[in-house]
């Protein structure tokens, strides 16, 4: 019987599966690196052990330290999680050779299935090796062999991009995984990514929890998720299951694992096995009443599962909140999240609590948020729904996005693939700002301000605040007078510095106010308050190559020096930053005139990386 779980992971899932444990009465251990010392799951944890250091490579790749704070913490079991050491069977060995009890398929399993290139081969497919790759076989896919969540993912459309897709692949996953082999497979441009969920026991017994459908992917990861896919004929789901229960079947599968696939015209494309807990199991969740924690559990201890599994109901839509601009190249983002709050209906999983900080040094996912319903549609418009009235204070988030995505006619009727946001993405991040937020974050900021001091006795001379909203400067005007706060051609029913009233063309709106340093949060609209009086601008040289976000740099373009000559987009530096690297590209063709980084700084925000001086 299992009576104290050490999870090998953080943020969320550490969170998510402490969640099942204490509900079981099971002790919970946390592991911790440096960057996370105050984090979520350290803090909600029963015991927490550090691991010093600050990357991955540092803690969280560690099988080493992971066992020793589990022996050292009381534990009986280790749960991987998911990535990291999730999908590594020398862990899984490790844990067992240390009298633990690993939650989690046999390390034979693992190594059989955990590498996708030994999976294709057990399912009877050769992935397309890297140097027998031609003009015809474009486009490809290059990806990496260990782990999973998009990390070493590469589209080559043209002969010329192969070798540094390669390159920035094998880095990226090694960065990620410990593991830097990668291959390559056929891409298809319009396919849909639908995996189905297992359940394996030690007795022989493996249900397959129906279908999930993962189509609306940016970077090659997940962004909206749900259960069951629409759409597919009873045929090929049936083939979908069978296939997926196959596979767990030749390795003797145990526990919880996921089998993928890419559908296109009406046909099941294998992808991989991920021998582990996935990011979206919580629709699954939903569907069939059940805690897949709680059953990985239950299997570890040796139980058997029911000959077949629970019965699926309604349908059920995960959306993943990422701290990220998606109108920016998804560039990820940092801070303090000041408030992170749902409507009561929807589940709501995350690693952070309030005021927490979103760091460089990992996945910038926030939360997930769950919706259930009977049918598609309700659970779709419930979704929509919640995020929209979400209470997200903090950095930017890809929020406005997953409503809008939501909520476009091709998910709606379920015709989406994924190349979704390839098609879409320009509209759906086209600037939708509420135009009655600059007044209602001003009316909040005057509220309490001193009668004598904010009062004018001449009409003609009002109030103003300026806003930055959607990339344009807003200025708002409004008037101090015996009676309250008015606006121009706006009723101003009430104003408090967290609620303000507003009644325009016989409609009233309600706007719930919060302002954190210079940015104002109007319901699900983001400001920034700008000064009154502007200090003049830092002046850049044009040309300069600014870094869009915390990280470090890791490669510099070979051969690159001050006075070198530059092509337009030509690849200049290599910033890694939240496990993803981002290529920072000369703009236009120039000389480059200034390069004042190294390989293995550390940049902050808007540091100056290069500037390229055009003709």
């Amino acid at each position: 019987m299992i009576t104290s779980v050490l999870v090998a992971n953080r943020g969320e899932i550490a969170c998510r599966v402490f969640r099942t444990c204490r509900a079981s009465g099971i002790r919970t251990v946390a592991v911790h690196s440096d960057a996370d010392e105050n984090a979520l799951h350290a803090r909600v944890a029963d015991t927490a052990v550090r691991l010093p250091g600050t990357t991955p490579a540092q803690t969280y790749l560690r099988a080493d330290l992971i066992v020793k704070a589990a022996v050292t913490a009381g534990a009986d079991a280790v749960h991987p999680g998911y990535g990291f050491l999730s999908e590594n069977a020398g862990f899984a060995r490790a844990v067992l050779d240390a009298g633990l009890v690993w939650i989690g398929p046999p390390p034979e399993a693992i190594e059989a299935m955990a590498s996708k290139t030994r999976a294709k081969a057990l399912m009877g497919l050769d992935p397309l090796r890297a140097d027998d790759v031609t003009e015809a076989d474009l486009p490809v896919l290059v990806k990496a062999a260990a782990g999973g969540g998009g990390r070493g993912m590469r589209v080559v459309r043209r002969p010329a991009e192969l070798k540094p897709a390669l390159e920035g692949a094998r880095a990226e996953a090694a960065s990620a995984f410990g593991d830097g082999e990668v291959f390559v497979e056929p891409y298809l441009e319009n396919g849909r990514h639908v995996e189905v969920q297992i359940l394996a026991d030690t007795h022989g017994t493996v249900w397959a929890l129906g279908t999930r459908d993962c189509s609306l992917q940016r970077r090659h990861q997940k962004v909206v998720e749900e259960a069951p896919a629409p759409g597919l004929s009873d045929e090929l789901a049936d083939e979908l299951r069978t296939l997926a229960v196959r596979a767990a079947r030749a390795v003797d599968y145990t526990g919880a694992g996921t089998v993928e696939f890419l559908v296109a015209d009406g046909r099941a494309h294998f992808l991989e096995m991920n021998t582990r807990l996935q990011v979206e199991h919580p629709v699954t969740e939903a569907v069939f009443g059940i805690d897949l924690v709680a059953e990985q559990i239950r299997v570890a201890e040796g139980h058997a599962l029911a000959a077949e599994p629970p019965r699926a109901r309604g349908h059920a839509v995960e959306a993943r909140l990422y701290a990220e601009d998606p109108a920016a190249d998804w560039t990820p983002q940092t801070g303090t999240l000041h408030r992170l709050a749902v409507p009561e209906g929807v589940r709501l999983d995350t690693g952070f609590g309030d005021g927490d900080t979103i760091g460089v040094h990992y996945d910038p996912m926030i939360a997930k948020v769950v919706a259930h319903a009977p049918t598609r549609a309700e659970a779709v418009r419930s979704l929509a729904g919640a995020l929209e009235k979400a209470t997200i204070h903090g950095p930017v988030t890809n929020r406005d996005l997953l409503v809008a995505s939501l909520r476009h006619e091709e998910f709606t009727s379920a015709r989406m693939d994924t190349g979704f946001y390839d098609r879409h993405l320009t509209t759906l991040t086209a600037p939708a700002p509420d135009p009655y937020a600059p007044l209602a974050a001003a009316l909040a900021e005057a509220h309490g301000r001193s009668r004598f001091g904010g009062w004018r006795n001449l009409p003609s001379q009002p109030q103003t605040r300026r806003y930055l909203l959607a990339g344009e400067e807003h200025e708002v005007r409004y008037h101090h007078t015996r009676s309250g706060l008015t606006a121009d051609g706006v009723h101003v029913v009430h104003a408090d510095a967290a609620l303000v009233v507003l009644e325009a063309d016989g409609v009233r709106r309600r706007f719930q106010v919060a302002r954190h340093g210079d940015r104002v949060h109007v319901n699900a609209t983001t400001l920034t308050a700008l000064p009154r009086f502007p200090e003049p601008e830092n002046q850049r040289a044009p040309g300069s190559l600014l870094a869009p976000m915390p990280g470090t740099v890791v490669k510099i373009a070979d051969g690159l020096v001050t006075g070198s000559s530059v092509r337009a987009g030509e690849p200049i530096v290599w910033l890694e930053a939240m496990k993803m690297q981002h290529v920072i590209s000369a703009p236009a063709a120039g000389t480059l005139t200034a390069l004042p980084v190294t390989t293995g700084q550390q940049v902050e925000v808007n540091a100056l990386l290069a500037v390229v001086r055009t003709p």
